[in-house]
């Protein structure tokens, strides 16, 4: 074989085995990465809710007799003081001597409850001074940099929760004294000698009608309910959350409140969590253990004031909020393996449980990181990761530390 031969030969081994090694070199792993962000990081409670009315008056018959055709329908406005309702005595006085006696005792109860009301209003009053004692003390001290802005925050939470109890109860001792007067004016068209002459009932409350009970003439007896009334200003939201969740919803916490059907969301705070559970079943049959929760509207009036008593509202009850978090997409982040949390991560007084991959020079390493939180989208990453850091996002099973990977699109 000729010289030529020979060097066309080894060019063309040489050539083969170029080509089987390429052929079967382990090739670069396609796929996605996304940045670490930094930004607002926040864990909800996703749950519907239904609005309802933060107090409701049934006004009832204050004598037996016959009732006049009630002219109101619902949603009419009626002011307090408002005749929402036209008696006439049945039976004359002379002859009623029950009806009397249970006229006094009414008289004497509504006495009692207009003495009760007074008391709550004296001691929401002593309480709402001493949660603005505390709270310009807390101001004090926190301008002071000696307590934490959380305490000032639930120093103003207590000033808020105390002036609304106060506002409350000032309105039930309003309502005590109207039915005090009601009372007395039963009592006295139902003296003898009295002319059977039309009684008013009056609305103890300014607001809205929402049921007519009796709306035809007829004949009712003492204590029938006659009509409902209620202040659509003072609406609040009843979520039924799971008790597990329901933990965390503690009184204070922010609340977003969405599908409403307004443009935008309105503002809310978690006022309480009801002591009592109860049994529920879901819509697949599974018995659910849920607890009533309390939202208060934080947003202005005007920007809510089409809702009324049993909307639909979406709420987001918000358990941890936190400012200039670094985050990566949730389906970046997976369980550590238990067989170590690997270099980089001082482990020693708490070991991270989690990893994500990130791409460095053509490679994948694997980092540990601790978690501040996941959401749906989203996992806040308290340490293991830089500011723009690449992350491998929905790593395939062939990522492992140390492989080569090629990031899709580029």
């Amino acid at each position: 074989m000729s010289r030529r031969s020979w060097i066309a030969a080894i060019a063309a081994a040489v050539l083969l085995g170029l080509a089987l090694l390429w052929a079967f070199a382990p090739q670069p792993v396609a796929v996605e990465v996304a940045a670490v962000t930094q930004g607002r990081f926040e864990t909800t409670i996703d749950e519907d809710g239904k609005t309802r009315l933060a107090d409701r008056y049934v006004v009832a018959a204050a004598l037996a007799g016959r009732l006049a055709r009630i002219g109101l329908r619902e949603g009419d406005p009626v002011q307090a003081g408002m005749t929402v309702a036209t008696l006439t005595p049945a039976l004359p006085a002379l002859q009623d001597e029950r009806t009397r006696r249970e006229l006094r005792a009414r008289v004497e109860a509504a006495e009692d409850n207009v003495t009760r009301a007074g008391a709550r209003v004296q001691r929401v009053q002593v309480a709402l001074a001493q949660a603005r004692t505390e709270q310009r003390r807390s101001e004090e001290l926190s301008q002071q940099g000696f307590i934490a802005p959380t305490k000032l925050d639930a120093d103003r939470l207590a000033t808020e929760a105390a002036q609304r109890e106060l506002d409350t109860a000032a309105a039930e001792q309003r309502i005590a004294g109207h039915d005090l007067e009601q009372a007395r004016a039963a009592l006295g068209a139902a003296q003898p000698g009295a002319a059977a002459r039309p009684f008013e009932v009056r609305s103890p409350i300014g607001g809205r009608v929402m049921r007519v009970l009796q709306q035809s003439e007829t004949v009712v007896a003492l204590g029938t309910p006659l009509i409902e009334l209620g202040d659509t200003q003072r609406l609040e939201i009843v979520a039924e959350l799971l008790t597990a969740d329901a933990l965390a919803a503690a009184p204070g916490r922010r609340v977003r409140i969405e599908s409403w059907g307004g443009p935008a969301a309105l503002e809310g705070r978690v006022r309480a969590v009801e002591p009592a559970a109860f049994t529920k079943v879901s819509a697949l049959g599974v018995e659910e253990q849920r607890v009533r929760v309390l939202i208060d509207f934080t947003s202005p009036h005007a920007q809510w004031q089409a809702l009324g008593d049993g909307f639909r509202v979406g709420v987001r009850i918000v358990t941890v909020a936190q400012e200039e978090a670094l985050q990566v997409p949730v389906s970046a982040v997976f369980p550590l393996p238990a067989d170590g949390a690997g270099p980089g991560l001082d482990t020693a007084a708490d070991p991270p449980t989690h990893a994500v991959f990130v791409v460095e020079g053509g490679l994948a390493r694997q980092v540990p990181v601790r978690l501040g939180g996941r959401n749906g989208s989203a996992a806040w990453i308290r340490s293991g990761l830089a500011l723009g850091t690449s992350v491998i996002v929905y790593p395939p099973a062939t990522v492992r530390d140390g492989v080569r990977v090629r990031v899709r699109g580029s």
